[in-house]
Parts: structure tokens; sequence; C-alpha cells
């Protein structure tokens, strides 16, 4: 659907809710976690590496927003014994999940099907669609319990349109978009979960970089900019909108 590129979410948009972003570190996931903590949110910073994490943790504290929690976790290593020990944390934390962002991925390699190594494809998978569903199973139950819960999956133009030499990344993102409409169709008259997709689009992040290393990165948007979609998704604003997949910038000329 078209962009919220000019959503101007108001400062109260997300007050009191508590939001878990995934890959909370870095690019996108860390401009996420200060977007919904500067909108009165409770953020669940979830990522593998936990120094990024408590630089996150320290600049959401600094600036004044509530205070946030760290969650350190690898989807390649995890177990569903560990979605489901981290289920029963929140739980006992929180009570609660207002909302998920699902942002932390894996780029694998840009190479030929033929070359692609079947551990490397294993690991994508793993990180992209297998290990986020299996926690968001772990998580429904938390999710239920929220008044108003928007999980928010991340796509790619890829996992729109095949594009070759972009292997396990593009099957992972079509998988992604697979399973957002098979749960929010499940979902939708028993529940008050909303489960929507993004593709960021061309961002200014490290993995774009990997993908494309001969692009000049200040022909891009960064990930604050691209925020307007993301706020609006998660606040209430979107409610009743389920199923769909969202571009967070406008194409590319």
């Amino acid at each position: 659907m078209t962009c919220k590129i000019d959503y101007q979410a108001p400062t109260d948009l997300l007050k009191d809710r508590v939001i878990l972003v995934t890959g909370a570190g870095d690019g996108i996931g860390r401009a996420a976690a200060l977007a919904y903590a500067q909108h009165g949110a409770t953020i669940i910073l979830l990522g593998r590496t936990i120094a990024k994490l408590e630089s996150v943790y320290d600049e959401i504290e600094e600036a004044g927003w509530p205070q946030p929690a760290i969650f350190p976790l690898n989807f390649e290593g995890a177990t569903l014994k560990d979605y489901q020990d981290m289920a029963d944390t929140l739980h006992k934390e929180f009570g609660r999940l207002d909302g998920i962002l699902h942002n932390a991925g894996l780029l694998g390699r840009i190479t030929p099907f033929e070359q692609y190594n079947p551990q490397l494809w294993d690991q994508v998978m793993q990180v992209n669609i297998t290990g986020p569903v299996w926690m968001t199973q772990a998580l429904l139950p938390l999710l239920k319990a929220s008044q108003d819960a928007s999980v928010i999956f991340t796509s790619s133009s890829v996992g729109r349109k095949g594009r070759a030499f972009w292997g396990a990344y593009a099957v992972s993102k079509f998988a992604t978009e697979g399973f957002v409409e098979v749960l929010a169709d499940e979902l939708e008259n028993l529940t008050s979960i909303r489960v929507n997709s993004i593709n960021p689009g061309a961002t200014r992040t490290q993995m774009r970089k990997t993908a494309f290393p001969g692009e000049d990165p200040n022909t891009l948007r960064t990930p604050a900019e691209i925020m307007p979609t993301y706020l609006w998704l998660m606040g209430p604003e979107s409610q009743g909108t389920t199923g769909e997949r969202f571009d967070a910038q406008p194409p590319r000329q």
C-alpha cells in the first residue's frame, strides 16, 4: 500500500505501550526503537550484540524517555525453549505486548543459486523467517493480552518480485509476505491483533552497503527518515488494517 511518509505522529502516540524491536542495536531497528520510545513506548531491545543494545538503551535513558529493557538473543542459535523462556520472562515483567517489530535480518550472499552454500541458506532462513515465526507463536498470548496489538514484519522488494542472485534472502522475504497474510487472516476476526509488512526500501544501512557496494550512501534516506510509516503502523490510527504490505518510502526514480 502507499507509504505513510508524510505521517505526523502525535507526541504521545505510543504512550504506555510495550513494544519489542528485534535487531534493535543498529540501522532501522535502532531508529525504530528510538522513535517508538520518543513517542512514549517502553521498548524491549532484542539483538545479538549486547554492546550495541546497551548503546541504544543509554540513548533512550539520556533522552528521558520510558526506561527500556534489553533482551539478548541470536536467532541463529535460538531454540523453541528460548522463545518460550522469553515469553515467560516478558509475561512476568510486563504482562502483555502491544507491538512487535520484526526487523532482525541476514543478507547472506548475492550469488548465483548454483553456487549458494547450503549452510548459509539455512542460516538466512533461520534468522529471517523461521526464528521470527516461532518467536511470534510463543508471544501470541502476550499479544492477545493487549487491547490493540500490532505486529510488523520486515519485507523487501525482492520478496515481491524475484531477482536473480538474491537467493535465500529473497525466498525468506517471499515467505515473510505469505506468513503475514496467513497469520493476519487467522487473527483478524478473533483478536485485536493486526499483522502487516513493511518494505523499508533503499535505506542507508550496513546491509544495503554490503548488497550495493558501489552505491553512494548519501543518495539514500536514513533509517530515521523512513520512520513515519513504522510509527503509523504501530500506533492506534492503523487499527483495522491487517494483512497488508506497505512501503516506507516512494519508489526510487
